[in-house]
């Protein structure tokens, strides 16, 4: 259900059941968490997430959507996102509904095609986001926008998200393929200490301490390498020590 590649040390992973438009299930949100932590374990700088064929993810499976171990696979598999010390980029190459965007928030950055659209039809059925994505949408998109999803369960599409800030960049997956690269050079250390610091904003998880990670940070060889590159007049060699 799921496809992984990886190209300098960026790994990308690709939503792959197009006979139901990506949409998750139990199975496919433990697959994709899995996928992410093993990229991460086995060294990747950098992740992408996208969907085969038109959608991105066009939300739950509604066969499964009323269980409870769907909601705790959904809730972990964001969770793993959120937690994943690397940059995520979700190019989102078509709409993204309901979970898919929950799934595209939890990743760090938004990659758009002019296919993409966001939507949260909760309302619609009866169903509820746990109060994470509600505060997460709001951070990202501002109160208004997020209002329009959540109250008026109104789409949004590449344009308005772009301008509200839901998305980061205009593109397809080889734009967002490639800004991933871009950030996989770049000090491992400092980019997860500013991922931590960064979801525990106001509105994101709360009681984080970010100390150690800050700490360790400037107390790293990277540091060292950022100083010596600079001294040389090249580009520095991280290696996230």
């Amino acid at each position: 259900m799921i496809e992984c590649s990886s190209k300098d040390r960026v790994v990308t992973v690709t939503i792959d059941r197009p006979e139901k438009r990506n949409a998750l299930n139990a199975d496919l949100c433990a697959a994709i968490r899995t996928a992410v932590q093993d990229a991460v374990a086995e060294g990747a700088r950098a992740l992408v997430l996208t969907g085969n064929g038109t959608s991105f993810c066009s939300g739950a499976d509604l066969d499964g959507v009323h269980s409870s171990q769907f909601r705790s696979a959904l809730a972990e598999m964001l969770q793993a996102l959120v937690a994943a010390p690397v940059p995520i980029v979700a190019a989102v190459n078509g709409p993204a509904i309901g979970a898919g965007t929950q799934l595209a928030i939890a990743a760090d950055l938004r990659v758009v095609a002019p296919s993409a659209r966001f939507a949260v039809p909760t309302a619609k059925l009866g169903l509820a986001v746990d109060p994470w994505t509600i505060a997460r949408l709001a951070q990202l998109a501002g109160h208004g926008q997020a209002g329009v999803l959540l109250l008026a369960c109104e789409e949004l599409d590449a344009t308005a998200a772009l301008a509200c800030g839901l998305a980061d960049r205009a593109g397809d997956l080889d734009v967002a393929a490639a800004w991933a690269a871009q950030m996989a050079e770049l000090a491992p250390l400092t980019l997860a200490y500013n991922k931590l610091a960064l979801h525990s904003l106001p509105g994101a998880a709360a009681g984080v301490d970010l100390t150690a990670a800050f700490e360790r940070c400037w107390s790293s060889a990277d540091v060292a390498e950022g100083q010596l590159a600079r001294a040389e007049k090249r580009r520095p060699v991280f290696r996230g020590e």
